[in-house]
């Protein structure tokens, strides 16, 4: 190959992208995280924001904070050297004895948490099978183990047990990998089927519950309590904070076996800087209001059921999902955008999801809706989709 400079490399790429109106861009934020919020200089409702329960912007969080500003700012190193605070201990406490897991271990981010999962368990000989919808990061994870990669059709219970009956032949060590509930989608993956599936075939399962921790179950502990389910010794559980809880960071939850396993051998636990002792702080204020009561769950799950009753009564089409996310699918990547821009003239920030995040020709709008939204702005909201739906109509499929 010709050596070439990094603008003759990218500088096609981009245009291309720019072209096919796929080129992403950063929204500038001047304001505090909540539904209402200057972006862009705009001052406009936010619809696309993972802060389910309202907690980034929480009170009581931002008092314990200035309550405890004896907290130095930065951990300093990472947990195996001197960056393990107690903060972090008390979490992780916390956090396994709330979900009834025997340890929790925590990530500075969900992305570094996918990746050692997947690359600390599984070695060659061995395979991943991953939903064919996975969160980037998962499918990062698999592709950066040493193990075997092959994915299913989303949630395609028929042609996964066809996957784990050939890689139980070949003597594999299988490994199941899904999302609970998907990003893009907003649907949940059918778990009590998998769980059978993985302990009839013997194999591992690793359930990224990233959108479903703090917002699925009676008492938000996510896609278990939701299906009614316990996790077996062969399960891991990853979470986040920068959702439901409004933090920030992630963690994996599992048995002593497992959690030892990652702190001796996960390369993105061992090498890198603790999160601020400060952050474990406000997440451990957050777990104690979400445990305090369910009240932010419910008036979520309100706001879900009644964001869908008013958009179906304005015609507009929505993805099949229950969950906080509540995509409409527009397919052409210019319409979306089309949409999004019309959105911000009404006063609501809705964020276009455009291809590679979603497949080829699924362009869609990714609304999010959170307990803090009163009513009101969701009925603003929807009137607002009715007009674009009125004046940019979808493309006949």
């Amino acid at each position: 190959m010709p050596i070439e400079s990094l603008q003759s490399r990218f500088a096609p790429r981009l245009a291309q992208r720019q072209a096919e109106s796929l080129l992403r861009s950063r929204p500038l934020v001047n304001s505090p995280q909540t539904p209402s919020m200057n972006i862009n200089g705009l001052e406009i409702i936010n619809f696309s924001s993972n802060d389910y329960l309202g907690l980034a912007n929480a009170v009581e969080i931002r008092q314990t904070l200035c309550e405890n500003a004896d907290l130095s700012y930065g951990s300093g190193a990472a947990h195996l050297v001197t960056g393990h605070h107690l903060q972090h201990h008390l979490l992780e406490d916390e956090l396994a004895d709330w979900l009834g897991t025997e340890r929790t271990l925590l990530f500075s981010t969900g992305y570094m948490a996918n990746l050692a999962v997947q690359q600390t368990l599984m070695q060659k000989g061995d395979v991943i099978l991953g939903d064919k919808l996975n969160h980037a990061s998962l499918i990062d994870g698999a592709l950066h183990a040493e193990a075997d990669f092959k994915r299913y059709p989303h949630n395609d219970m028929e042609v996964l047990e066809k996957r784990l009956q050939q890689a139980q032949s070949k003597g594999q060590q299988a490994l199941i990998v899904t999302d609970s509930v998907f990003s893009m989608d907003g649907d949940l993956c059918p778990l009590s089927d998998i769980q059978t599936l993985a302990k009839n075939y013997q194999a591992w399962l690793f359930v990224d519950d990233a959108h479903g921790l703090g917002v699925l179950g009676k008492h938000g502990k996510g896609s278990f309590e939701h299906f009614g389910l316990t996790p077996d010794d062969n399960t891991l559980i990853m979470g986040t904070f920068g959702k439901a809880f409004g933090t920030f960071g992630a963690f994996v939850a599992g048995t002593h076996t497992a959690i030892d396993a990652l702190i001796q051998f996960a390369r993105p636990y061992i090498y890198t800087t603790a999160m601020p002792q400060w952050n474990a702080l406000a997440t451990r204020t957050a777990l104690k209001l979400i445990q305090q009561s369910n009240t932010r769950i419910e008036t979520l799950k309100q706001n879900i059921v009644y964001f869908k009753q008013q958009a179906r009564a304005m015609g507009l089409k929505l993805m099949p999902s229950d969950s906080a996310i509540q995509p409409i699918l527009l397919g052409d990547s210019a319409l979306a955008i089309q949409w999004s821009e019309a959105l911000k003239q009404h006063g609501f920030w809705v964020t276009a999801i455009r291809p590679p995040t979603v497949p080829a020709n699924t362009a869609r709008l990714r609304i999010t809706l959170s307990t803090a939204h009163p009513l009101q702005q969701i009925d603003q909201l929807c009137q607002a989709l009715a007009q674009c739906q009125a004046e940019i109509p979808p493309l006949k499929r």
